[in-house]
């Protein structure tokens, strides 16, 4: 077996046992766990020092798992995953099966579909939404790669990845695009 895939399959072994991982995303890096299990989001939430009912980005591993976690979905939305050039966070409502703590206070999620090979395998395999939230305490700058990253958070994370932790390229958080009250998808950021 490949370092890839014992990554991957570290990642998911972790985000089984209800834990918080710290790993490389198609953004930058994050923390996360399973997004349907409460007490695991509570974990990640106590780590980053983050108030409850700030929400955290989902991410998906194809549409079917996405509309799993929305209470609804527009129809131009397949269209326009289709046409994404970067990723693409969209904020739509929720549905009941995530943990109630990714929540916005109005009922909403940010939910992305994985384009990052490593990150779309470890969803994949876990069958769940994952956690995506930045690797920082709350109100801390966002690190732009691993060797950016508070050794506080490394320490307090249950498992961190050891996959992509070379790259010196800084990434760039995803674009933001909301259904409006219209039904209509809005560009929150470019």
């Amino acid at each position: 077996m490949n370092r890839f895939q014992q990554e991957v399959d570290a990642a998911v072994d972790a985000l089984l046992l209800q834990q918080v991982i710290l790993y490389p995303t198609d953004t930058v890096w994050g923390l996360g766990c399973d997004a349907e299990v409460p007490r695991a989001v509570g974990q990640l939430y106590k780590l980053k020092e983050r108030p409850v009912g700030k929400p955290s980005i989902v991410l998906v591993a194809d549409l079917a798992m996405l509309s799993r976690y929305a209470s609804k979905v527009p129809p131009e939305l397949e269209a326009a995953l289709a046409a994404q050039s970067g990723p693409t966070t969209y904020i739509l409502p929720a549905s009941r099966a995530l943990a109630p703590g990714l929540l916005a206070p109005d009922g909403t999620v940010g939910l992305r579909l994985a384009q990052d090979e490593f990150c779309h395998r470890v969803v994949r395999r876990l069958g769940h939404g994952l956690v995506s939230t930045s690797a920082n305490k709350s109100g801390a700058p966002t690190p732009a790669r691993y060797a950016e990253i508070d050794p506080a958070i490394v320490r307090g994370a249950d498992y961190v990845v050891g996959w992509r932790q070379e790259e010196s390229s800084p990434a760039l958080p995803s674009r933001i695009v909301r259904l409006g009250e219209d039904g209509q998808l809005e560009v929150v950021r470019e």
